[in-house]
């Protein structure tokens, strides 16, 4: 059973099936065939998808929109750029910086993309960055975005392997902020050896101040988000509805700049971004269930435990396989079907679930930088109008850093089981 739903999901790929279609359709076939309930189908796809942490998914998406709506990613740029520009290398810290603010909004590496990629790439060329470089910290940074809360993937990770939500989401807290202080230093010493550019900006102390008087709703978003979580004032949920909220009450009451034209628009982007992530995790539960239905989970939980009891061992084990996986998977769909099987015998083996929820999802994002499948790579191709070859080549040494992140987050279990501790207990 195992082999035949396999082979038909490549088979739907290999011949430009969606990956979503795909995923369903041979999960259904493998139904039929075996002469399984058919009921099954909307049954356990209904199921999944009645669930109270996924609600935080189409809101967390909203309120993005609704904040990028409301230009507040112009704001927050230009005071970054008075702050830290004047730095050798300045602009690619502003890129950094910039990037881990907004994760605090959209939760998702293509969102920050999508709205901070193209103004960062441009006033980074405009400063005599080359075209390689930019592309390469813009698509780095990028990867905050999903670590930080809130975090789609970590929503639908912690989902998927039945954990605690709002731990997995302050389990990320500590390795966005590694992440970004890695590539950070990495930019530092790149700056002296290549001579990167200053900014050419020259405020005065009272243009910071009115500039950050500006931004201050806007950073006070993830302030908001975060500390709402930790006081326990509101779980993932509710913190989605108090982000649409407070989005729409900052986009009309203090930038005054969100329409009801831009309202509307935002909600319809909304529907389609929640559609696409829905549809394939109800079409990815089908597969799982098969998979469950042959004892997958099982017989891979005794491999695992076979080969080792270690939890590094087993955590190096499943970096590998993401790491493989992620350069032809979509994340939410390699996290719908891995996570179910290899999480029971990891959580067995004394991996703390924060942990490997953060594992996961940061070595699936780093399939984003990786070629078959790599979304940033084409989103930023697309932007910018640059050769995937160069775009790839610019992001190369950024590797460096996020690899060096990837192994600490492996190697201490704290970075990612402190602050739920702290919260929790």
């Amino acid at each position: 059973m195992t082999l035949t739903i396999v082979l038909l999901f490549l088979l739907g790929l290999l011949i430009g099936v969606p990956v979503a279609a795909s995923l369903g359709l041979s999960a259904g076939l493998v139904i039929l065939f075996y002469d399984l309930p058919v009921t099954i189908l909307a049954q356990r796809a209904v199921n999944t998808l009645d669930s109270t942490p996924l609600l935080a998914v189409p809101l967390f998406i909203l309120a993005a929109s609704l904040l990028g709506a409301t230009g507040v990613t112009t704001h927050l740029f230009d005071l970054m750029r008075m702050l830290v520009g004047r730095v050798r290398g300045g602009m690619a810290h502003v890129n950094v910086l910039v990037s881990l603010i907004f994760s605090g909004m959209s939760g998702a590496a293509l969102a920050d993309i999508g709205a901070l990629g193209g103004i960062q790439i441009r006033q980074m060329e405009q400063q005599g960055y080359g075209r390689r470089f930019a592309a390469g910290i813009t698509i780095a940074a990028a990867t905050i975005g999903p670590i930080f809360p809130p975090s789609i993937p970590l929503i639908i990770f912690a989902t998927a392997a039945e954990v605690s939500t709002i731990r997995a989401l302050l389990a990320g807290v500590l390795p966005a902020l590694l992440i970004a202080a890695a590539l950070m230093l990495q930019i530092a010493l790149m700056a002296r050896r290549q001579n990167l550019p200053r900014d050419d900006v020259r405020p005065s102390l009272s243009a910071i101040q009115r500039k950050a008087w500006i931004s201050l709703p806007a950073m006070l978003a993830p302030v908001l988000l975060v500390g709402g979580m930790m006081s326990g004032i509101f779980g993932p949920t509710e913190a989605a509805g108090v982000m649409v909220a407070y989005a729409v009450l900052i986009g009309v009451l203090v930038y005054r700049s969100l329409s009801m034209r831009s309202f509307i628009g935002c909600t319809r982007e909304t529907v389609l971004a929640t559609a696409n992530v829905l549809f394939v995790v109800a079409a990815a539960s089908l597969f799982a269930w098969v998979l469950t239905m042959d004892r997958v989970p099982a017989r891979a939980g005794a491999w695992l435990l076979e080969v080792s009891d270690n939890p590094l061992v087993l955590l190096l084990i499943l970096n590998l396989l993401l790491l493989v996986v992620g350069m032809f998977l979509e994340a939410i769909v390699a996290i719908l079907i891995i996570a179910p099987i290899v999480t029971p015998a990891l959580l067995q083996a004394g991996v703390p679930p924060e942990q490997l929820g953060v594992v996961f999802v940061l070595n699936l994002m780093l399939g984003l930088l990786t070629p078959p499948v790599g979304m940033s790579l084409y989103m930023v191709s697309i932007i910018t109008r640059m050769p995937l070859s160069s775009v790839i080549r610019g992001v190369a040494p950024f590797y460096l850093s996020l690899f060096a992140a990837l192994a600490l987050v492996t190697l201490v279990p704290a970075l990612s089981t402190w602050l739920p501790n702290l919260v929790m207990n």
